[in-house]
């Protein structure tokens, strides 16, 4: 059993920088093998976003941005309501065809589904869309086609980048002076 899976039996997940770029690549293998061509990835920001361009530099994809936001409040940890950017950042436009949409979980689900209703009812140029996450929690309303890992409880998933969140500039500048 590795670190990780112990620690999300405790209701925590702490994934290290490798942990994350291998689920990462064998995320991408999964989907390789599925044989599932498509013209572009859509990442979902901010979770979405190293992800995503992973598998646009490994699959040579466009990459396209949606911002999404519902974790705001407590330092990102309690859900609100969800906001949708009202359009996608490409330099490969129209976005169209079939996409991958991806992000790095899917907790509630609520997310991934508003997003590919608000896909469907704006980007009529798009035939067919699927999805692909690091994490799928088995709390979630909707069941992404591609996944890395399953998580029968509600661990919560602390990612390597997410030291950022407490530190600022002047931190960072302290603390390699000393």
């Amino acid at each position: 059993m590795s670190d990780t899976t112990a620690n999300a039996e405790q209701g925590h997940m702490w994934v290290s920088w490798d942990e994350y770029h291998q689920a990462i690549e064998l995320l991408a293998k999964q989907v390789q093998a599925s044989g599932w061509e498509f013209d572009h990835i859509l990442c979902l920001a901010r979770g979405g976003l190293r992800p995503g361009d992973i598998f646009s530099r490994l699959f040579k994809r466009p990459l396209a941005i949606l911002s999404t936001s519902s974790y705001r409040e407590a330092n990102g940890t309690q859900r609100g309501t969800l906001e949708i950017a009202p359009h996608i950042t490409t330099t490969h436009h129209p976005i169209e065809g079939r996409v991958l949409l991806m992000d790095d979980l899917v907790d509630s689900g609520i997310t991934l589904q508003q997003v590919l209703q608000y896909l469907i009812a704006h980007y009529p140029a798009i035939i067919d869309i699927k999805t692909a996450v690091i994490w799928f929690k088995s709390t979630s309303v909707i069941t992404p086609d591609f996944y890395h890992h399953f998580l029968e409880n509600h661990a919560w998933i602390h990612q390597p980048f997410e030291a950022y969140d407490e530190l600022t500039p002047d931190l960072i500048i302290d603390n390699r002076s000393n």
